[in-house]
């Protein structure tokens, strides 16, 4: 055989490798969500990849059986081609004997860099880069491979999936998505430029809602405007001016002791008509969703939809009032930065080392801000001051600091034992 006979097939060999190489990363790296959009669109071949993407075992045995077989074979023709050649070249500076065993040493890096670089690194970072298009050109040429491969296929097959159960390795790739794999993609389309920060955030808040206590968004009892049914008219104006809100409980006497609730725009409407207020009016008085205190907001979401409400009482175990909800606030907590004002935010950064937090601020909110994602007793409370209530073990005082994972709280405001503002820096040891 001539050297370019020998060359050429050597460069056949190679093609025919790098062609094996593409379709083992394309269809391994081919995303199951863009092959169905792309099926979506009318593209069988995106469907058939798809398919073969379920059940890879014939497709990668096929791939195996040939490219050890061409490396074989191409191991056998490169030698044979360049060996003779370098032999007759070396010969003229060393002995024989050295000289074939140099050309032989030559002739084998000389051939395994070429399958390297252009049967096997080239094809396998091309297909990486496209692989859904790669996978859908040579899908077909493969298919019709494994259909000629049959029998040989089924008896490769055949052995590998019983060493597989013997080794309790599953077959077939678990294709399942998870919140964690589209939280990744969504810090990956952010990285990328294709989302923004606060976007990201959105998606991310969507997720937690299962996770996050109502207590996380409601307004607490401390801060409920509510009315005594038996409160005059004149009262119930001056109230509403001092402290404007959609709406509003009514209650017998005490707060504990809910009747209802009033839709602040039904009572402008009688302002306007100039109508008389009356809290014992059933027209006005609409009746109050109650719900637990130790519900997630994506339970609450599904009791408004069902009551359909948009505004809930929170009991706790004892039946004693201990905040109130709206729609929202739960779309406030999921839009986070999107919808919250500058005057409205419980984080402020003062600096690349302090923070300025509401003690009523979620800790999730409060790891995400600073970066801390392990904290002591985390079961034990829900915001940054039960968080200091839990460390200090009684009612914070001001000018308290606690100190974890290279941070310090200091509690710079309390209003009637109520934590208002903290703040929040990072040691300069740590």
């Amino acid at each position: 055989m001539s050297l370019t006979q020998s060359l050429l097939i050597t460069l056949l060999l190679i093609a025919l490798n790098a062609f094996f190489s593409a379709a083992e990363i394309a269809l391994a790296a081919s995303r199951r969500v863009r092959l169905r959009q792309l099926a979506s669109a009318g593209d069988r071949r995106a469907d058939a990849v798809a398919q073969v993407q379920a059940l890879p075992g014939d497709y990668f045995t096929v791939v195996q059986i040939a490219q050890n077989a061409i490396s074989i074979l191409g191991g056998i023709v490169g030698e044979g081609a360049f060996s003779p050649h370098l032999t007759a070249w070396l010969s003229g500076f060393l002995e024989p004997v050295w000289a074939s065993r140099l050309a032989f040493v030559l002739s084998f890096a000389l051939v395994t860099s070429l399958f390297l670089v252009l049967a096997d690194l080239m094809p396998r970072r091309a297909g990486m880069a496209e692989p859904e298009q790669v996978a859908m050109r040579v899908v077909g040429p493969m298919v019709l491979l494994t259909k000629l491969l049959r029998p040989v296929v089924w008896c490769y097959a055949a052995l590998t999936n019983g060493l597989l159960a013997l080794a309790r390795v599953p077959s077939a790739r678990d294709d399942s998505i998870t919140s964690d794999d589209i939280l990744a993609l969504t810090e990956a389309g952010t990285q990328a430029g294709v989302l923004d920060l606060p976007e990201q955030r959105v998606i991310e808040n969507l997720f937690e809602l299962d996770t996050r206590w109502v207590s996380s968004a409601m307004t607490p009892r401390d801060r409920i405007a509510w009315f005594s049914q038996n409160e005059p008219e004149e009262t119930l104006k001056a109230r509403i001016a001092a402290e404007p809100f959609s709406t509003y409980p009514v209650c017998d006497e005490t707060i504990d002791r809910v009747l209802g609730y009033v839709d602040a725009k039904e009572l402008f409407q009688r302002v306007l008509t100039r109508q008389p207020i009356s809290l014992k009016d059933p027209s006005l008085l609409h009746k109050a969703l109650v719900v637990p205190d130790r519900l997630s907001l994506a339970e609450v979401l599904t009791q408004f939809r069902q009551a359909q409400e948009d505004f809930a009482i929170i009991v706790n175990e004892y039946s004693l009032v201990v905040g109130v909800i709206t729609l929202n606030d739960v779309m406030s907590t999921v839009m986070g930065e999107l919808v919250t004002s500058d005057d409205e935010e419980l984080i402020v950064r003062r600096d690349e080392t302090s923070w300025l937090i509401d003690g009523t601020t979620p800790i999730t909110d409060v790891a995400r801000a600073i970066g801390v994602h392990t904290w002591p007793h985390e079961d034990e409370y829900e915001t940054l001051a039960g968080f200091l209530m839990t460390m200090l073990r009684r009612v914070p005082k001001r000018t308290d600091v606690v100190r974890w994972s290279g941070f310090s709280f200091e509690v710079l405001d309390v209003d009637n034992f109520r934590i208002d503002q903290v703040m929040v820096s990072r040691d300069p040891d740590a």
